[in-house]
């Protein structure tokens, strides 16, 4: 074992800026609604499971549990959020149901979907609308993608092989990258508008999800210091996929991505030696714009 590999598992505090330590504190005892993840991280069950797939586990900080109900805090949740249908692993089922009835087959995918409570990563406004397969705001002219294509990237960019190593390229509020969590070894994830970034960080922190590393930068830059990845993939569009990208991922590896202005394709690269990368069309999709930078 490397001394890189030493710092997985790592807790998500590790991932943040230090001075958050001084910030609320409640937020550090927060934790996740305890039958939320817990029943979906166990097992994937209705029509979308196929019964007798592999199950996919979230991968936690202290023993790969949330809390328990001697110690699990729920300071810094809404009360609506605690309790009530939105908590319900019924209700993220029929969501992950309606994915796999749109043509999603990865069983694996579709666990970590049905694992990862989408409504504690929107305002609690919009918490209502969730589980509808569609993208929704969370400000900065920026928007949640729908479950359907964060599914579809991930099948795509797994093609049914375990992944090492992972990408993500727009943070967001931080909900793909919980979910890539479940389906990857190590996750990076990197944001490049300030204020969504600290988002990410306060909606993940109560997950204490141990093997997400979130940097604040330009995305189209990638990370060359963490290189190369198993898999890549980029929440918003370009007329091309930067080079820098390419090069980061490794021989083998698969990149997902929405390329175009108006009308936009998901486009899967794959690095087939070092010199030389395949493309292919998938399929249609709609995609906030890629910019360089940071803000």
């Amino acid at each position: 074992m490397t001394s890189k590999d030493k710092r997985f598992p790592l807790p998500l505090s590790s991932v943040v800026n230090q001075k958050d330590k001084s910030g609320d504190r409640s937020l550090n005892r927060t934790a996740m609604p305890q039958t939320a993840m817990r029943n979906a991280a166990h097992h994937l069950s209705g029509k979308a499971a196929h019964q007798t797939a592999p199950r996919a586990e979230p991968r936690f900080s202290q023993g790969g549990n949330v809390g328990n109900a001697s110690n699990t805090g729920t300071a810094g949740l809404s009360p609506s959020l605690l309790s009530g249908p939105l908590v319900s692993e019924g209700v993220r089922r029929a969501m992950v149901a309606r994915v796999a009835q749109q043509g999603v087959r990865d069983t694996t995918v579709l666990a970590a979907l049905q694992a990862v409570p989408r409504h504690l990563f929107l305002e609690s406004g919009m918490a209502s609308q969730a589980y509808v397969d569609a993208s929704l705001p969370i400000g900065h002219h920026q928007t949640i993608s729908q479950p359907y294509i964060v599914a579809r990237m991930l099948e795509i960019m797994r093609n049914g092989a375990n992944l090492g190593r992972v990408l993500e390229i727009g943070t967001g509020c931080g909900y793909q990258a919980a979910v890539l969590s479940v389906v990857a070894k190590e996750v990076y994830s990197i944001e490049r508008i300030k204020a969504l970034h600290e988002l990410a960080k306060t909606n993940l922190r109560p997950m204490r999800i141990a093997n997400i590393r979130l940097h604040y930068g330009d995305g189209m830059l990638g990370l060359p210091q963490e290189a190369p990845f198993d898999g890549i993939i980029l929440a918003a569009a370009g007329m091309e996929v930067p080079q820098a990208l390419l090069q980061q991922l490794r021989v083998g590896g698969r990149l997902v991505a929405p390329v175009g202005g108006r009308n936009q394709v998901l486009q899967l690269i794959e690095r087939v030696s070092n010199y030389e990368w395949t493309r292919a069309v998938m399929e249609q999709c709609h995609f906030v714009p890629l910019h360089s930078g940071v803000i």
